[in-house]
């Protein structure tokens, strides 16, 4: 399951989607109201529930400078077989059960109204009710809170989230890749996140403990 709410960031989520495509991995879609208003200013793509196919390629097409058809290859018609649209409003989705099955879930990335409404079990969408489901199951949730600075409530309901078993995993992208790129910034949160839900990835170099090595070409 992933999950997209409201923060800025839509670039981290594009890339996620694409990473686990690439893994083979089948992917089940939740897009909240709010977060269609950050895509539109971020990209530009009015996300329709009517014509998400569509909307959806032309999102994960783009890249993170706001080139389009930047990943035309990779997001071709064969690998968006595997994904599975649910609106943010039917809380009768499928994703709404525990009998569901879903390895778990990517909340990439999660705004502080998203990491709230998780923490306090709102279940006012189905992006909450999903995540709720993920943490009663005992199935990994990963909470990419994208917001600055954090305040002491959010803290607290990030606390909250990891006593309850998420992996709160900040969007915070690292240098030490040899980022010369928008992109591999992106690339490396995304990364991050496929590594806390066990997905393996090539989206960028890690650390193997040699210094200068992100400034060493290749």
């Amino acid at each position: 399951m992933v999950g997209v709410s409201g923060a800025s960031g839509t670039p981290y989520a594009a890339a996620v989607v694409r990473g686990l495509l690439a893994a083979g991995e089948a992917v089940d879609l939740v897009v909240s109201r709010a977060s269609r208003l950050t895509l539109l200013d971020e990209t530009g793509i009015s996300f329709r529930d009517a014509h998400w196919r569509d909307d959806l390629r032309s999102w994960l097409e783009r890249g993170a400078d706001g080139k389009p058809h930047t990943f035309a290859t990779e997001v071709a018609d064969p690998a968006l077989a595997d994904v599975r649209y649910w609106a943010a409003g039917d809380l009768a989705a499928g994703p709404s059960s525990g009998s569901y099955p879903a390895k778990g879930m990517l909340i990439v990335p999660a705004s502080t109204a998203c990491v709230a409404g998780v923490a306090l079990g709102l279940s006012k969408d189905l992006l909450q009710r999903v995540a709720s489901v993920t943490l009663k199951e005992r199935r990994p949730l990963v909470v990419a809170v994208r917001e600055t600075p954090l305040s002491g409530q959010t803290l607290k309901q990030l606390v909250a989230l990891d006593e309850a078993g998420a992996v709160v995993l900040p969007a915070s992208p690292a240098f030490y890749a040899g980022a010369t790129h928008i992109q591999d910034l992106v690339d490396f949160v995304a990364g991050r996140v496929l590594d806390a839900a066990g997905v393996p990835h090539q989206l960028y170099r890690r650390w193997r403990g040699e210094l200068g090595e992100a400034r060493s070409p290749g």
